[in-house]
Formats: structure tokens, C-alpha cells, sequence
């Protein structure tokens, strides 16, 4: 007899992806479709067939856990705060379950990719962990003595829409955020921040992930772009420590890639730190990409 599964959702802006683990963690399927594009409907259903044609091909049912770009609201179960726009307001878990036949568990998708690493990714044995989304957005995470930190307002994490910290005149009052202020974290760390700056400056327009190669291979304009960058997330970070003084630090989505963030922000953030010793670890993911899917399994304990 096969053993029971976890099955786990990373609902994206450009993609849904399904894992589905086994008992002990390993592995067993996994597969990935496009998101529709700002359909809710459309995309509540891609979710419930997923998990309909993993659970048939494995012959097996599954607890479901999802991980969103938003969060829940505990008052009135709609969703709120997300980026992809079209389930702001929706009740999501209330209709996959009716449509699943089951309960189903929903959390934000970097309290997901924390907890995966805190389980048994890089932040692996630490008592305490902050998970960060770099990517489309910027997320964050709060993983306590194995278990997420989800806040009186399920909002705990959410650095990105805190004012950067002050830096050069330039940064004031900063870019418009989807969120209706200026100046948010996200508005500046974000992968498309990160192109739209290195476009200001240098007149060049390259993708997030262009810049970081470019750098590595000598362009001066890339790595100035960078510098400005890791200024940025070295105070941004510094926030999060003074409040939260975690143990490890875990940066994930694609500027995550960039390795010369793991040599230099250390000594970005320190100056900004309350403190006279600085020994916050700042590691890249063990489960890279596949953390969010795996942290939304992880949302269910063992079924048995």
C-alpha cells in the first residue's frame, strides 16, 4: 500500500504548480500549468483539476494545502492583499473546498517557501526564520520553532509594503506601489524595481535577470545597479532584524539567483543593525523554486 499524500499548490501570478509528497517527504509527482490570466473562475477550477488528475494518477487522495499570493482575511475569509489581482475579495478557500469535497489549507506564499526551508531547507535546526520573496514582488515569511508566524491580521511578514528606509535624495518619494502608496520596499526590491532603476540610470532596458549576469561578467552599469540594489535590501533587511532578530535569513525567487547578494549583504545590513555583533545568517534556498510548493504540503502534518 502506497503511503498517504500531501498535496501541496504554489498558485503564482504565471504559473500553478502541484507536489504531491509522501508520508516521509519524499517526492512522488509533480506538475505545473499557466495561470490563467486574471480569470478567478478560471482559475479556481486549473487549481481543482489539478489536484483531480494528480489524485487519479496516483490513485490516491491527498490533504491539500495552498499557497497564495495574498492572505486570507480572518474576518470574512476573502482574500486580500494580493498581487494578482483577480481574487482580491474572493472567499478561495470556500470554493475550492466545495468544489474538492474536503478542507483545504491556505497561507501566503512566502509564510510556504519559509516554512519549507525551516522544515528541512536551509533554515533547517533554526529556532527562528524570515523567508523572502524576491521576485515579481516582495514577500516575507515568519517561521517560529517550526511553525508560521501568521499574525492577529494575518499580515505578519509582509515587509514590502513598509517605506524603504532612507537612503540618497533620490529615493524620495519613491515609485508608486500597486499597493496606492510610494516608496514601499516592494516598489524598490522587486525584480521589475530593479530593471526600471537600472533603465533610469543607464538608459538600458534589461531584465532583472540580464543585470545579474551582465554584472558577473564585468558591466559596469549592471553593477552599479546592483550596488544600488544591495544598499536597498541591506537596509530594507535591517528592519527585519532590529524587529525580529531571526536566526537565518533565506532569500528565494529569481534575484534570489544572484550569488554576490550572499557575499555582500552582510555587510550592507550591518551598519543599520541595533547592535554591536551581527551574526544573522543570509543563505540561499535548498529547495530553490520548489519551496513554495513544498511549504504549502507542509501546511498538513503527517496524515496517517
Amino acid at each position: 500500500m502506497n503511503p498517504p499524500l500531501r498535496l501541496g499548490v504554489d498558485l503564482g501570478g504565471s504559473k500553478i504548480e502541484i507536489l504531491a509528497l509522501a508520508a516521509d517527504g519524499q517526492e512522488r509527482l509533480r506538475r505545473r500549468i499557466a495561470t490563467p490570466q486574471g480569470d478567478y473562475q478560471a482559475t479556481v477550477m486549473a487549481i481543482a483539476g489539478l489536484v483531480e488528475a494528480v489524485e487519479n494518477e496516483l490513485h490516491q487522495r491527498g490533504s491539500v494545502g495552498i499557497g497564495i499570493p495574498g492572505a486570507e482575511s480572518l474576518s470574512s475569509g476573502l482574500i486580500k492583499n494580493a498581487n494578482s489581482t483577480c481574487l482580491i475579495g474572493k472567499p478561495l478557500r470556500r470554493d475550492l473546498q466545495a468544489l474538492l469535497q474536503r478542507e483545504v489549507r491556505l497561507a501566503n506564499d512566502a509564510n510556504c517557501f519559509a516554512l519549507s526551508e525551516a522544515r528541512d531547507g536551509s533554515g533547517y535546526g533554526a529556532a527562528s526564520v524570515f523567508g523572502v520573496i524576491l521576485g515579481t514582488g516582495v514577500g516575507g515569511g515568519i517561521v517560529i520553532d517550526g511553525h508560521i508566524l501568521a499574525g492577529h491580521n494575518a499580515i505578519a511578514g509582509e515587509w514590502g509594503h513598509n517605506p524603504l528606509p532612507p537612503g540618497s535624495p533620490e529615493e524620495w518619494p519613491g515609485p508608486a506601489c500597486y499597493c496606492g502608496r510610494r516608496g514601499c520596499i516592494e516598489s524598490w526590491l522587486s525584480g521589475p524595481a530593479l530593471a526600471a532603476d537600472h533603465l533610469r540610470h543607464s538608459g538600458e532596458a534589461l531584465s532583472a535577470e540580464q543585470i545579474g549576469e551582465r554584472a558577473a561578467a564585468g558591466d559596469a552599469a549592471c553593477a552599479a545597479s546592483l550596488s544600488r540594489y544591495e544598499s536597498r535590501l541591506g537596509r530594507a533587511l535591517a528592519t527585519v532584524i532590529n524587529l525580529l532578530d531571526p536566526e537565518v535569513i533565506v532569500l528565494g525567487g529569481g534575484l534570489s539567483k544572484i550569488s554576490q547578494f550572499y557575499r555582500n549583504l552582510p555587510a550592507s545590513c550591518a551598519p543599520h543593525v541595533f547592535s554591536d555583533t551581527f551574526s544573522t545568517r543570509i543563505v540561499a534556498p535548498r529547495h530553490g523554486d520548489s519551496s513554495g510548493v513544498r511549504g504549502a504540503a507542509w501546511l498538513w502534518p503527517a496524515p496517517g
